[in-house]
Parts: structure tokens; C-alpha cells; sequence
């Protein structure tokens, strides 16, 4: 679970929604202070239990680099509604979304694209399947194929629950419980309430049924000549650093581990992932033509 630093919005950062031939989604976007870009956009998409939100505290230092940033929630989740299909939140369901909101964001030039946790699975599937020219990709704190760990775990009684019960017990057994735990104040507990109760139910199952199933698509990522970034906390407790820095290797990509981060670097070091962000944007944009 992430939970965000704070939830008033930065200077330049506003709220807005994107229309596209699929649908209509919630994002948070932020835009130099001259309001006008110099640079490739960037899209960064959230993990299965996060939202857009997850990315304030870094979005405003992003876009200062002279960029249009952008964070959606994706399909049921928070603000994005979402229908009772299961079939809506495979990856693939999920990544041709990502294909569709790059071109609006783009308007059909290169994007920068981040995928964090869940949110990586899904954006890799979009630079797979080619659709998209994409400036660059990020993994953050993602790994090859289905998680491990007590998140597994997590994630498995979170399929057996949720069909009995539904969010409430997520809700009550664990997020809520963690974030007391973890000293969360009162305002940014309601707004974690809010958010999972806004989630499609159906969504949230289905899509913990994909990161409990993910297979391994590295090999295929390979064959996408694209800049390649792979960046975790230190701590992280989704997949292990150990495999995700193995991850980096195969994918011959650029790794950054965030010091005294865990799952959620974007929320734990936003500094430190932000400029991490922009150099690699930025060294990504000179070795690109266009």
C-alpha cells in the first residue's frame, strides 16, 4: 500500500480528465511553471492498490525540467470508472489503455513512460506490442513476472476474500490496521478509505488475479528498442531488490536503487526519484532522434 505525502496539489499540478476512444480517465498533470514544454511528455501509471495520487510529490519537480507530466488512475480504479467485465483488467486489456493515452498525451510523438508495481506489468505490455513509440521505460519497483513475497501473500487472501466480503475486509483486516501502525494521519487514512472504495470490485479481483499470474516477458522486452530504466528502494518488499536488479541485467537497462526506500519510491524518496527520472529522460531524449 502507498501512501501519499501529501494530497494538496503543488503549484502547476492540476486535476483533469483525459478523453479517449476508450474511455474517459482521472489524471493528475503538471506542466513547467512557463507553461509551455520544451520536452517529451511523460505517463506514469500506477500500482493495483494505488491511484494518481501516488505520484504528487514528485510530479511538480518532474515537470520542471520543461515537460508535460502526467498520472492517470487506469481503468476502476479510484476516479476511473471502470465496467463489471473481468475481462476489462488483464494486462493487456490494461496496456492497450496505455497505448491509447500515450497517443493523446503525445498527440502521436514519443512518451516517457513509467509503470510502478502492478502498473509496470501493464505498461510493459504496451511497449511490446509496438503501437507506441515510447522515449523511454521505467520499472518502478516492478518485477519479471508474478509477485513474491508477503505481498503474494496478501494478494492471494485478497482473492479469497474479496468475493465473500469485498473491500470492507481489505479495508478492515489489513490497509486500515498498517496505516495506524505506520502513524498515518487522520486526513491521508480517510483519503486511503476513499480511494479503495472507489476501486471497481470486480477490477481489483481481477487485476490481483494478474499479479498473482504474470509471466515472464523479459525476453520478448529485449527484442523493443527502447531506454530502459529499472528503479526500486533499497528495502523494497514487492519483488526482491536481488530480482529486480537481475531483471535490469537481462533487460541490459539502466538500474537505480533509492536509498531508504521501500515499495513506493515516488511517495518514500520523491526527491531522489525524481531526479533519477529526469536524468534518464533527459539522456534518453539525446541518444533519440526527433
Amino acid at each position: 500500500m502507498s501512501t501519499p505525502r501529501f494530497l494538496t496539489l503543488p503549484p502547476g499540478v492540476r486535476s483533469r480528465y483525459l478523453e479517449t476512444a476508450v474511455g474517459t480517465f482521472a489524471a493528475l498533470e503538471a506542466l513547467p511553471v512557463s507553461g509551455v514544454p520544451e520536452r517529451w511528455p511523460a505517463l506514469l501509471v500506477p500500482g493495483l492498490t494505488g491511484s494518481k495520487e501516488d505520484f504528487i510529490a514528485v510530479l511538480q519537480t518532474l515537470a520542471q525540467s520543461g515537460r508535460q507530466v502526467v498520472a492517470v488512475d487506469m481503468r476502476g480504479q479510484f476516479e476511473t470508472s471502470g465496467p463489471d467485465d473481468p475481462g476489462a483488467y488483464t494486462c493487456a486489456a490494461l496496456g492497450n489503455d496505455v497505448d491509447v493515452l500515450a497517443h493523446v498525451i503525445g498527440h502521436g510523438g514519443p512518451v516517457h513512460l513509467v509503470g510502478h508495481s502492478f502498473g509496470g506489468l501493464v505498461t510493459r505490455e504496451a511497449v511490446i506490442d509496438g503501437r507506441t513509440r515510447f522515449a523511454s521505460f521505467t520499472l518502478m519497483s516492478s518485477g519479471p513476472s508474478s509477485i513474491v513475497g508477503p505481498r503474494e501473500r496478501a494478494g492471494r487472501i485478497m482473492m479469497k476474500e474479496l468475493p465473500e466480503f469485498g473491500l470492507e475486509s481489505i479495508w478492515h483486516t489489513r490497509m486500515e490496521p498498517e496505516a495506524l501502525a505506520a502513524g498515518v494521519p487522520d486526513e491521508i487514512i480517510a483519503f486511503l478509505r476513499k480511494r479503495l472504495f472507489a476501486n471497481s470490485q470486480t477490477g481489483m479481483f481481477a487485476m490481483t488475479g494478474e499479479v498473482l499470474s504474470a509471466p515472464d516477458r523479459s525476453e520478448e522486452l529485449t527484442q523493443v528498442e527502447v531506454p530502459t530504466l529499472v528503479l526500486y528502494g533499497e528495502h523494497d518488499d514487492g519483488w526482491p531488490p536481488k530480482t529486480q536488479s537481475e531483471m535490469a541485467r537481462r533487460l541490459n537497462a539502466e538500474c537505480v536503487v533509492v536509498p531508504g526506500s521501500a515499495h513506493s519510491p515516488a511517495v518514500e524518496a520523491p526527491e531522489t526519484t525524481a531526479a533519477a527520472l529526469t536524468r534518464f529522460w533527459n539522456a534518453a531524449e539525446t541518444r533519440l532522434p526527433g
